[in-house]
């Protein structure tokens, strides 16, 4: 008679972390599909700018202070994005629950001064080829900010309940991180075509 090797896997977490964890993956999946989107109206707007005789239609080049300003902000909102990662990897409760709250400062920043970016923009999203792209990928980019900024708060929420403890909420608060991470990377490229280009 064989002997059978009995595997005890009741000492397993119940949630990954990082590449362990299915919300880690549905995550990288959501910004694949948004990156695309992203990457299409941006190959929109150079294809529309092709067929313009001028470019902008129109208008003149978007004032440069509101985007820039904002542009700055995320820059430096990497570095407490990337700690609070750390942080909540090692599970350290109080610099995450820290953290949070500076992130969620750091997405209503933004906000605040997109406000000022469209009316810099010269033109309403009806008026042509040219504003309707430029308010689409504006309004596109300010759509995940306000998402990633509702997630924060509520996961800011959590983390100072009996809930903070939870192995699966420090995997929440690095899969928010990642996605703060492609709100920016995916504002460099959108922040160049709407202020740079026009001015080439």
């Amino acid at each position: 008679m064989k002997d059978h090797i009995v595997l005890d896997a009741s000492r397993l977490p119940l949630h990954g972390m990082g590449m362990a964890s299915p919300t880690w993956w549905a995550t990288c999946a959501f910004m694949l599909i948004e990156g695309s989107g992203f990457a299409l109206g941006i190959a929109v707007y150079f294809y529309l700018m092709s067929l313009a005789p001028h470019w902008p239609i129109d208008a003149p080049p978007p004032d440069l202070w509101a985007g820039t300003w904002l542009t700055a902000i995320l820059l430096v909102s990497v570095v407490p994005n990337v700690l609070i990662s750390r942080w909540a990897e090692r599970k350290q409760l109080r610099r995450v629950q820290i953290g949070l709250l500076v992130m969620t400062l750091f997405g209503i920043l933004p906000l605040a001064f997109r406000i000022f970016e469209f009316p810099a923009l010269h033109v309403q999203w009806d008026q042509n080829a040219y504003g309707s792209i430029v308010w689409t990928v504006l309004g596109l980019h300010t759509t995940h900010i306000l998402t990633d900024l509702i997630d924060t708060i509520v996961l800011t929420c959590l983390m100072f309940t009996r809930h903070g403890n939870n192995t699966r909420r420090f995997g929440d608060v690095q899969d928010n991180a990642l996605y703060w991470n492609f709100v920016v990377l995916t504002w460099l490229p959108i922040y160049g075509c709407i202020y740079w280009v026009p001015r080439l």
